[in-house]
């Protein structure tokens, strides 16, 4: 099968998951600056989601460039992701309307671990169907995500004890992926 309902299918959630989110932001309270003030947090965690899903689709859309088929199990791989994804809009705002507490902080870090988990399953899956290997050449070792799970590890375990330097691991590894993966471009070419 080629990669082409696989992508639509991807491109559709991601989209549907960012309009969620924002349209899960509360509304200001009034209309002055300062009425903005009480959704900061709301806004935040906003970011920080949109952010994730960008960097998703962005190098998503790298691997199914590298890709040139999937079979039953690879759909899965995806859906598997889409829905560790997926819960994004509710565990950002869980965490905004309760001002980044502890738990839910800790919940939002474990969807980003296992969203991290699924990238890495679907990454594995797509090299084992691929016939060339640009798929395995580019994701094998994989090093970046593996370093990214275990950033979300110690992101996990540091927001039972303080959730805010937490949620900080939590965008140092956003920060890691703002950067398409250069492997993948490299082997595009």
């Amino acid at each position: 099968m080629t990669t082409s309902r696989l992508e639509a299918f991807s491109d559709g959630v991601l989209a549907i998951i960012i309009t969620i989110m924002v349209l899960g932001m509360p509304l200001p309270k009034g209309v002055e600056w300062a009425s903005l003030k009480p959704i900061l947090p709301n806004f935040i965690g906003y970011l920080l989601s949109f952010v994730y899903v960008g960097i998703y689709w962005n190098n998503h859309h790298h691997m199914m460039n590298l890709a040139e088929k999937v079979n039953g199990k690879t759909l899965w791989y995806n859906l598997h992701l889409l829905f560790w994804l997926s819960l994004l809009p509710f565990a950002t705002g869980w965490m905004g309307e309760n001002n980044f507490d502890g738990i839910t902080v800790i919940f939002y870090g474990i969807i980003l671990l296992m969203s991290a988990v699924a990238w890495l399953i679907l990454a594995r899956g797509l090299g084992k169907v691929q016939e060339n290997e640009k798929i395995r050449q580019a994701y094998g070792k994989d090093g970046k995500t593996k370093l990214s799970i275990l950033v979300y590890l110690v992101g996990i375990v540091v927001s039972f004890f303080n959730a805010r330097i937490g949620l900080a691991f939590f965008y140092l590894v956003a920060f890691l992926w703002i950067i398409p993966d250069l492997r993948v471009e490299k082997i595009a070419k």
